[in-house]
This record gives C-alpha cells, structure tokens and sequence, in this order.
C-alpha cells in the first residue's frame, strides 16, 4: 500500500485518479461482495442444518411409532440402516452396544455426546475424511401416562455431508471474486474516462499557460460546460485579455517613449551642432575673458559637450531599441585598436596595457572603440590608479580586462552596473557622466555575440570582462 502511494506521489494525476477509482472499486467489491458471500454460506448453513436436523428427528419418529426398542444387536443394525441414506451415515446405540460401521463413538466430538446425554438434540459441524459435515444427536424419549417425557437411553448419532452445500458455497466465493475483478476493471475503466474528462482541460490550461509566458498574449481556451474547469478556463481568458490589454498598452506607451526620445535626440542634434561651432569660438576667446565671462564662457562649453554626448548616447541607444543597430564587420588587428583607442583619449600613460601582437579579428572597429573607451573612462573616473587592461586570446574569442585599484563594486550595485540611467551614488544629482555608457557597451558586446561581465578583482578594485568572438558571425 505505501508502494503504491509513493508511486501516486510520484506520478502524475492519471496516476492518482486511477489508483483512486481502483482502490474505491476494491473495498466497495470487498464490502458488498464479502459482506453477501458471508451471508449467503450462513443462510445456506443454516437452511441444510435445520432441515438435516428436522428429517433426522422426523424419521426416527416415524420409524418407532411401529416398533419397539431393538433387543439385540441385529436390530441396532437394522434401525441404523433404515436411518442411513447416500448421504448420511448414522450410528445407534443402546444398552452399551452400537451399530455396526466404520464409525466408532471416539470419532465423535465429546461435547456433543454429552449434551446427547442429558436428553437434548445437538448437533455440530465437522469436518469428516476432509469433506465437511454435520454431526448431530438426539435420545429417543417416551412420554409416559402422566405425560411426563421419559429417555430410553437410546442414543442416535447421524453424521451428514456438506458437499453439496460447500459446492454452492464455493460457486458463490466464485462469483464474488468475478464480481470484485469486473468492479476493479470497471473501476479502472470509469477512472479512465474521468482522467480523460479532467485532464485533457488541465493540459490545455498547461500548454496555455506555456504560451502565454512565452509571450503568445492571444492564447485562449476553449470553454465547455458549465463545471469548475470551465470557470477556470472563463477565468484564464479573462486574465490573459486583461494581461493582453495591458501589454499592448506598455508596449505602446514604451514605443512613444522610445519615438519621443529618438525624435528630441534628432531634433537637438542641430542646434546642438551650432551650439558646438560657437562653444569653439568661445574656447578660443576663453583665455581671454576675465572674471565671470570667462568662467561662463567655459562653462557653457563644457555643458555643450556634455549635452551633445547625452544627445548621441540616447540616439545610439534608441536605435539598440528599434532592432536598427548593425555591425559594420572588418578584420581588426585587436592590439593596434586598443592602443589607438587609448592615444585618442590621452590615456596611454594612465593604463597599464598587456596587449599581445598578432590577435586578429572579425569586428566592428567603432562599437569596439566605443566599448573600450566606455570601460577605461568609467575604471579611470570612479576607480583608482593604476587601471590595467589585459588581452587574452583564445581558439574562437577573445577575452579582454579591465581592472582599477578602487574600493570595487559594492554587492548592491553589482546587478544594476549595466543599467541605463544608474548611478552607484544616488545622493550625486547630476555627473560628468549620463549612466548610459555601461549600458551601451554592453549592448554592444551583445550585437557581436559576446559578453560583458562586472565584477570585483581578488586583490581589490573593479574588474570587468569582455569576450568577444574572433570569428564571422
């Protein structure tokens, strides 16, 4: 039994349901068909005693109205035959003699005899030369004048066969035992076609589901009836269209924000582009200037530059959104772009650079600038000096690292490095920098197939580590 309920535990619904019905179908068997076996062989027990038993007592009735008590042991005999039929077997005795047989009075149970003694009919089921049967015993009385009843002393023992009820007997155990596989099959049969009707809704609630968190917000169910399924499948429509409603409407919203962002990042390019061309004359007169105009004349050209690279970050971001970001792949001598991307910034004598010769590969020269000068600008401005970067070249990708002596990332700002927009000081309410460049170099690891990881070095400072593939995508 515990078998079978770890098997239920470990299976599924079907498993249930039919170990379910078929246990259900055992003990109902077992109850009706055990409870009417047992009734049955009692009734039939009972009606073969009581009818052995009342032929036995009418028989000797009937067989000494018209005679008297046997005298010798040649009468004993013939009374025991005249008793005797096929089927029973009957022993007399009388005065210290008995009939003559193959039965002795040993054979018979001693308590019976006893009750036979003291005048009353007993009787007794045996089981005699391995078949079953029925002793029974009874003393012939006389009534006398004053109608008092007197015994005689002559004791009738009759031994009677139960074949034909144990035949019967076991014709019924029979039929209960078919009766109680037929239940246990259909039992198994109904659970079945119950599994069917229940699990067929909750495996299409299932595949539903499936789809729908794949994205498939159109998914619906077929309702049918009136049951608790059907309110279940009425209920998962009616959330996936209100989830469906949703969706469309964030998706729609998201989809304006990114127009509307794109859109102003173009618009302002313009005049950002005039605003550029009079902050370099504004550079140029800057020395100048004195007092306040100068430092205005400085500061307006620092926020100009500061506004164009917000400007060209969020375009460069919107077009990783629509999908229209493309590489423009060519064979880059990796050591060479590294170092020239480093001399282009100045920072050639601030970062350690272990850059082996001869790693060639199949990228986008400007994204991997891009990437190379978001990572070194980011360890230089927040981390400490001095910032190492390393090349590593492997059989089919290229690993690259990036590591400062700062105090590193902190274990909450870990998941969020990459995200647009963070900055691990929030009490800072503007920078130099906008919180995109991270988020866009690691778009831009990912439309070259590789990655982009942040972490912290074992011997402190922040490490990042970017693997890029050599090969044609």
């Amino acid at each position: 039994m515990r078998a079978a309920v770890r098997a239920a535990a470990k299976g599924g619904l079907r498993v249930r349901l039919l170990l379910a019905f078929a246990a259900l179908g055992a003990v109902t068997t077992g109850l009706v068909a055990g409870g009417g076996y047992v009734q049955a062989r009692t009734v039939i027990l009972q009606q073969a005693q009581d009818a052995a038993v009342l032929s036995l007592t009418d028989r000797i009735t009937n067989l000494f109205a018209t005679r008297g008590l046997p005298a010798g042991q040649g009468e004993l005999n013939e009374v025991a035959a005249l008793l005797s039929d096929r089927d029973d077997t009957t022993i007399v005795v009388y005065q210290g003699r008995r009939s003559a047989g193959g039965i002795t009075l040993d054979m018979l149970p001693k308590g019976l005899r006893s009750q036979v003694g003291d005048g009353r009919v007993a009787w007794q089921r045996v089981s005699w030369e391995g078949r079953p049967g029925l002793v029974i015993g009874t003393q012939l009385t006389v009534a006398r004048p004053d109608a008092a009843i007197e015994p005689t002393g002559l004791e009738i023992y009759q031994i009677h066969s139960l074949v034909t009820e144990q035949r019967s007997i076991d014709r019924l155990a029979t039929m209960a035992w078919l009766t109680g596989g037929f239940s246990v099959a259909l039992a198994v049969l109904l659970a079945l076609l119950a599994a069917r009707g229940v699990l067929r809704p909750v495996r299409e609630l299932g595949t539903a589901a499936r789809r729908l968190g794949e994205g498939d917000l159109t998914t619906r169910l077929t309702v049918r009836g009136s049951d608790e399924l059907a309110d279940l499948a009425r209920t998962f429509n009616t959330t996936a269209e209100t989830l469906e409603q949703h969706v469309g409407d964030l998706r729609r919203m998201e989809a304006d924000a990114r127009r509307f962002v794109a859109d102003v990042s173009h618009e302002l390019r313009t005049p950002l582009a005039a605003m550029a061309a009079v902050t370099d004359v504004l550079d140029e007169e800057a020395p100048h200037l004195t007092g306040d105009a100068g430092k205005a004349a400085r500061l307006v050209s620092q926020e100009t530059q500061s506004l164009t690279r917000l400007v060209n970050d969020l375009i460069e971001v919107s077009r990783f959104d629509s999908g229209t970001a493309a590489l423009a792949l060519d064979e880059v001598d990796v050591a060479a772009a590294v170092t020239a991307t480093l001399r282009a910034r100045g920072w050639s004598e601030r970062v350690e650079a272990d850059l082996p010769p001869g790693v060639q590969a199949r990228l986008d020269p400007r994204r991997l600038d891009v990437i190379l000068a978001n990572l070194v600008g980011n360890a230089l401005h927040h981390g400490a000096g001095p910032v190492a970067l390393r090349l590593r070249a492997g059989p089919g990708e290229l690993t690259l690292e990036i590591a400062d002596r700062g105090p590193g990332l902190a274990p909450d700002v870990l998941p969020h490095v990459f995200d647009r927009f963070y900055k691990a000081d929030t009490a800072r309410a503007r920078s130099a920098g906008s919180g995109l460049g991270l988020a866009i170099a690691w778009e831009n690891a990912r439309l070259h197939g590789g990655t982009l990881v942040a972490g912290n070095a074992p011997d402190g400072g922040a490490l990042f580590t970017l693997r890029l593939p050599r090969g044609e995508r």
